[in-house]
């Protein structure tokens, strides 16, 4: 597993780059990835969102190939897009979402912060809102997309959409469940450090089937709201 620290990049720029190592990954010239970023502000939706949970009729939301509605993503918030073969790892699509729910808990846990699932909703929550947002994609079995985790967002920006597809649903962050500055570089090395004991753990290597299959599935696409 290689895990790139990429800064802060453009949300095309690094949608480009997931296409190339998703490519190389299912052609296996590739290792599997995990890359860990941030956007300038950008607001993206899923393949099947809904464009009513724009509520800024100014906003242009960048409509994309993976499961979920519309969300934000910005300065302070860690974006983890990994290059994850199923292929070799069980085909597993549901049980990948509940090892990245279960990576984003624990690291939750390492700044003191409890979070925990929702039930028939993807992510991380606490008392005070959605800390962290899943959408995912797969295509020939390899996953592209994936997590959202706010570390020290203004979160203001969520207020122009239904975050989700959710309406009136709170966002939390790190920085204000712990009240106190959280480091980003932290943050970073709490998910490399996790990142691949767990996938390992969740869906181990070899676990897998020889097919391949070429249509892309979006993954986690937010139920209605309740």
């Amino acid at each position: 597993m290689v895990i790139r620290d990429l800064g802060t990049i453009d949300f095309h720029e690094a949608f480009a780059l997931q296409e190339r190592l998703v490519a190389g990954v299912a052609a296996g010239t590739e290792p599997e990835t995990l890359l860990l970023l941030e956007h300038p502000p950008v607001y993206t939706i899923g393949s099947g969102g809904n464009e009513a949970n724009l509520l800024d009729p100014a906003i242009a939301a960048v409509r994309i190939n993976r499961g979920g509605d519309v969300t934000w993503h910005g300065p302070g918030q860690l974006v983890g897009y990994p290059i994850v073969n199923l292929g070799r790892r069980r085909r597993d699509l549901h049980r990948y979402l509940r090892f990245l729910e279960e990576l984003l808990i624990a690291v939750a846990a390492d700044f003191r912060v409890e979070s925990w699932r929702l039930p028939g909703r993807t992510g991380a929550w606490t008392e005070e809102g959605k800390l962290a947002s899943i959408g995912v994609g797969v295509r020939r079995w390899v996953t592209m997309h994936g997590f959202a985790l706010n570390v020290s967002a203004a979160l203001a920006d969520f207020g122009r959409i239904n975050p989700c597809g959710i309406a009136g649903c709170p966002v939390s962050s790190l920085e204000r469940e712990c009240g106190a500055s959280v480091m980003m570089a932290e943050v970073k090395g709490r998910i490399g450090e996790r990142f691949e004991g767990l996938l390992e753990e969740w869906l181990p290597l070899g676990a897998g089937f020889s097919e391949r299959d070429e249509k892309v599935y979006p993954v986690g696409a937010a139920p209605s709201p309740r």
